[in-house]
């Protein structure tokens, strides 16, 4: 997740705070559903995106595998998380971004 060097690049900072509160997030929802999952991992990564408007801007992919849930589940609890995490909240109608969720 580095740039090649010892400091992080601030998209790498992003992603990183990102994936963390995401993965907060799928907990919660999948806590609120009584869901018991036997693995979580989520990745975040942060590119720059040339808009219609001819300008660059930061889009964002936030890619969630989780264990012990069929498809199904896993695709519910990555829309659930986006609609309650922190971050999500922020960028939401700002960036573009994507959320991806495989079962494992």
């Amino acid at each position: 997740m580095t740039n090649g060097s010892t400091v992080m690049a601030a998209g790498e900072l992003f992603a990183a705070g990102w994936a963390a509160c995401f993965l907060g997030a799928v907990r919660r929802a999948a806590a609120e559903r009584k869901v018991r999952l036997a693995s979580t991992a989520v990745s975040a990564e942060i590119t720059l995106h040339h808009g219609d408007d001819g300008e660059f801007g930061p889009a964002a992919a936030l890619s969630l595998e989780l264990g012990g849930v069929d498809q199904e589940t896993a695709a519910e609890l990555g829309v659930a998380a986006h609609r309650i995490c922190p971050y999500s909240k922020a960028t939401r109608g700002n960036i573009p971004v994507t959320v991806s969720a495989v079962a494992g």
